[in-house]
Formats: C-alpha cells, sequence, structure tokens
C-alpha cells in the first residue's frame, strides 16, 4: 500500500539464514519491495558500544542492541520486532532511547508487527 520503506541490515539477512523456510519467504517477500538495505558501520558500533556500558541487555544479545543501534543511527521511524523479551520491552525501549536522548538521537518506535499491520486508515 506504500505506508511504510522497509528498512533491513545485513545483521537480518544473517539472522534470516537459519529461520524456517516460512519466515525466510516472508524476508524474501519484504525485498522485493523498494527497500533500504543499512551496513553496520562505525556510527551504529559506538552506539551499541554505550548501550553495552549501560548494560541494557547482556552481551549475549549483542545483536538485539545492534539493530537497534542501526535503526538509531539511520532515523528510521519504526523498529518492528518479534522479540518482546529484549526488544519490543517497555522498559528496555525506555532505556535504548534514554541514551539516545543522551546522545543527541532521536526517539525509536518500537513496536511488534500486529501493532503496524493494524495501521487503521480511517
Amino acid at each position: 500500500m506504500g505506508l511504510f520503506r522497509p528498512v533491513v541490515s545485513d545483521l537480518t539477512t544473517v539472522e534470516i539464514n537459519p529461520a524456517p523456510t516460512f519466515v525466510q519467504n516472508k524476508y524474501a517477500d519484504l525485498l522485493y519491495l523498494e527497500h533500504d538495505m543499512l551496513e553496520v558501520g562505525d556510527e551504529a558500533l559506538d552506539l551499541l558500544e554505550s548501550y553495552q556500558k549501560r548494560e541494557i541487555l547482556g552481551d549475549k544479545y549483542r545483536n538485539d542492541m545492534l539493530h537497534i543501534a542501526l535503526a538509531t543511527v539511520a532515523e528510521v521511524d519504526i523498529l518492528v520486532s518479534w522479540n518482546f523479551k529484549h526488544i519490543v520491552h517497555f522498559d528496555k525501549i525506555r532505556l535504548f532511547n534514554a541514551i539516545n536522548s543522551e546522545l543527541g538521537y532521536k526517539h525509536l518506535d518500537i513496536y511488534s508487527p500486529r501493532e503496524v499491520t493494524s495501521y487503521d486508515q480511517d
């Protein structure tokens, strides 16, 4: 419908590879749309380091923090995730956005796919 422009990253592509076929197919469908592809760069890695220093998540969840750093640096409007434990989690969102604000980045809205797809056009 042209309401959103997908923004994905190299990291997303790597994480999709071991996913079930139906997930890989959904991702492939997404890539057929006009989209932006983000690459991990120094600015995102610096922001990731800030998240790590504040221990928002443990080192085991570095990639989850990197997704947020990439979206923040790229100034995406909405990060969409099914990860309710580390990403779509009220307390975590507040912590990530506090650091983003301290470092001069804009607020990042984070939602589940259900919240985004239930968009009401009225």
